[in-house]
């Protein structure tokens, strides 16, 4: 009995130390735990066609001509922009995840989240190309510089505000059990995050929208929080915002055995596992539709450098030529 509480004591101990040394909600030390959850493969899943055909409306849409949709602006277009002498009133700190954030009121009364830090500009990229896919997407700016009334900072940073107004959340949704699970069009989401190197594919950054009157469908699957991309991935924790990094990482290292094989150094890679060659054909053929102008308004658009947005623009060029060069018998490279 005294070697068993001996153990316990000691037990108690080491996950006492272990959370004095990395403390704190948004931490580093609260993102590795997140990350460090592997998957169960048991429960990647196709969708069961005894429960119907999945609607896939509420993933994707045809984007039909890539080349009209607005990239600077995204979906929410000019007339939502948030001006920068707009005061927007403070709610709440939203200290969830690796930006501090806040929810804010604008004048009309209608809600916005905003997340500072170097990821701001990433997720705003990122939900743009997404867009131009035919994925559904919240309305986002990259705000430089804004006002906040009766916050905890006399100037905040500049952020990513996210309109919350034209929809409300039903809640999160897996990606290894939902109704899509298997069809191109999901794995067409999988291969575009994967392009943009996008780390932090875990279901707490999903989200169901039930949107307003006017919007179709009526709900909608989000892969909404994108921000940890155009770095580098890796386990458990990789970077945004790095144009270095995001350069020195392929996209494409072959196929196996029919599969796709990526460059891919993260979470849930059992999702990587049924993809084919067609598949990324199939996605890149949308992606390879994005104009020279567009590719260059997604990143003005989130205050990106001329000398930036060049490097990512020519390596994200590359990726999806890479992917536009799939064949069934392209072999592995070791």
């Amino acid at each position: 009995m005294k070697s068993r509480l001996g153990r316990m004591s000691a037990a108690f101990v080491l996950v006492a130390v272990t959370a004095a040394c990395f403390p704190g909600p948004g931490s580093l030390a609260q993102s590795t735990a997140q990350k460090e959850q592997p998957a169960d493969k048991s429960q990647a899943r196709p969708f069961d066609p005894a429960q119907g055909k999945p609607n896939i409306a509420e993933l994707w849409q045809d984007p039909g001509d890539v080349t009209s949709r607005d990239l600077f602006y995204g979906r929410g277009g000019k007339a939502l922009v948030p001006s920068p002498t707009t005061p927007f009133e403070f709610k709440a700190i939203d200290t969830v995840g690796y930006s501090t954030g806040y929810d804010v009121v604008d004048p009309q009364g209608r809600k916005w989240d905003v997340k500072t830090g170097d990821e701001g500009q990433t997720e705003v990229v990122s939900s743009r190309i997404l867009w131009a896919a035919g994925y559904h997407q919240p309305i986002v700016y990259f705000v430089p510089e804004w006002v906040l009334t009766n916050g905890p900072v006399a100037k905040p940073l500049s952020g990513r505000f996210r309109y919350g107004h034209d929809h409300k959340s039903a809640g999160d949704w897996s990606w290894t059990e939902n109704p899509f699970f298997g069809t191109r069009e999901f794995k067409g989401l999988v291969i575009t995050n994967l392009l943009l190197n996008n780390w932090d594919i875990k279901q707490t950054n999903n989200r169901i929208y039930d949107v307003v009157e006017g919007l179709t469908p009526a709900r909608w699957y989000v892969a909404q929080d994108v921000g940890a991309s155009l770095g580098k991935t890796a386990w458990p924790v990789g970077n945004r915002n790095n144009v270095d990094d995001f350069e020195s990482q392929r996209f494409v290292i072959g196929v196996d055995n029919g599969r796709v094989q990526f460059d891919y150094q993260a979470r849930h890679r059992e999702l990587m596992e049924n993809i084919t060659p067609a598949d990324v054909i199939w996605i890149c053929r949308i992606l390879d539709k994005i104009s020279d102008r567009q590719w260059d308004d997604a990143f003005r658009g989130a205050a990106f450098s001329k000398e930036t947005s060049d490097r990512y623009i020519r390596k994200l060029k590359s990726k999806i030529q890479e992917g536009l060069a799939l064949t069934a018998t392209t072999s592995v490279e070791r």
